[in-house]
C-alpha cells in the first residue's frame, strides 16, 4: 500500500484522507510540546515569551480544526 502523505490530495481515498490529517494532528501536537518546553525556559525577552504563546495559540487552534475536519470526513 502506498503511503497516504505523499499520495497527490486528489488521488486520495476518504480513508487515506483521515490518516495524512491523523498525521498532521500528530506533527503538532509533537511541536506543542516543543513550544511548551521553550515556555518554560523562562526566557528573559518580552517579545519572545509572546510569539511563543503566539504560535501555541495557533498550533491549539490548528490542531481542533484538523479534528474537526476528519470528523466530517465521511465514506
Amino acid at each position: 500500500m502506498r503511503n497516504a502523505i505523499v499520495q497527490l490530495p486528489e488521488n486520495r481515498t476518504v480513508n487515506q484522507r483521515r490518516q495524512v490529517l491523523r498525521a498532521a494532528i500528530r506533527q503538532l501536537e509533537r511541536a506543542e510540546i516543543y513550544l511548551a518546553a521553550v515556555a518554560y525556559m523562562e526566557l528573559e525577552d518580552r517579545d519572545a515569551r509572546r510569539e511563543v504563546n503566539r504560535l501555541r495559540t495557533g498550533l491549539e487552534s490548528l490542531n481542533r480544526y484538523l479534528a474537526e475536519r476528519r470528523g466530517e470526513i465521511q465514506e
